[in-house]
């Protein structure tokens, strides 16, 4: 496959990647760590199991779901979403804001109603964040990192036959060995500051919700959907090639900061 013939894998590829399964895999952890062990009469496990499985509903399971029909098959409303860029990044801010916030406010409120604290809260912060790393981040960088190793050997045909590259499947892999190929330590610190500023936008957020259902007020799931939205739109505008990644990252760490402030001065209420 001609496609493939001049990719060249980077002298810095492996290491860095290496380097970031490393991270995807210490973030998470540490996180749990260091609050567990600080709180540890005052958290239960069950709130970080709550968080892990309110992420995988709430954001693989029902929003892909909603994904499947807005955006993935072909009907007039994916036509609309996918050809338009202003529908495109409201669907997308839109769907993850209510999705992943709902969600933490109907587990929060409903399902876990017993030793319902702000530590607890948090430590369903770490959990949500944390799986998203796990599940989502992680298996991408373990895929790039094995695209690397392989390509890097030098015998193309075996590295195409066990990634299980086809002439039919060559055009939808192309972009994943060339990321691959590309990946290096300014990447790699990129990914690290990524996930560092989105487990801390999920902390904060859930103790936003958390203070919406202790204090009965709707109002703190609205905000928490509305800072989700803002958050995220810089993303879903770099997807759709209208910013750099650099301006994608400058705006997460600013209303990282918003949404950790706001977090701050709620947990500290009596």
């Amino acid at each position: 496959m001609k496609e493939f013939e001049n990719i060249v894998i980077g002298k810095n590829s492996i290491p860095s990647l290496i380097i970031t399964v490393i991270m995807m895999i210490a973030i998470p952890v540490i996180f749990f760590i260091y609050w567990r062990t600080k709180h540890k009469q005052k958290t239960r496990l069950i709130y970080l199991i709550a968080g892990m499985a309110g992420f995988i509903v709430s954001a693989r399971l029902l929003e892909v779901g909603v994904h499947y029909f807005c955006i993935i098959a072909d009907n007039p409303v994916s036509r609309f979403i996918n050809g338009n860029n202003a529908a495109y990044v409201i669907y997308g801010i839109l769907m993850a804001g209510v999705f992943e916030e709902c969600g933490r406010y109907i587990i929060l409120k409903y399902i876990m109603k017993k030793n319902r604290t702000r530590e607890n809260a948090v430590l369903y912060g770490i959990g949500h964040g944390g799986i998203e790393i796990l599940a989502v981040v992680l298996p991408l960088m373990i895929t790039y990192l094995a695209i690397a190793v392989l390509f890097s050997s030098g015998d193309m045909e075996n590295a195409l036959s066990t990634l299980n590259i086809t002439e039919k499947t060559a055009g939808s892999a192309l972009p994943a060995v060339q990321a691959a190929a590309a990946f290096d330590y300014p990447m790699m610190a990129l990914n690290v500051i990524e996930r560092l500023l989105a487990i801390l936008v999920h902390i904060g957020l859930t103790v936003i919700v958390f203070y919406s259902v202790q204090s009965a007020k709707k109002a703190g799931l609205l905000a928490a959907v509305l800072l989700h939205m803002v958050v995220d739109t810089f993303a879903a505008l770099y997807q759709r090639s209208i910013v750099p990644l650099w301006a994608v990252e400058v705006w997460t760490a600013l209303w990282t900061a918003v949404i950790i402030s706001i977090a701050v001065r709620l947990y500290r209420q009596k």
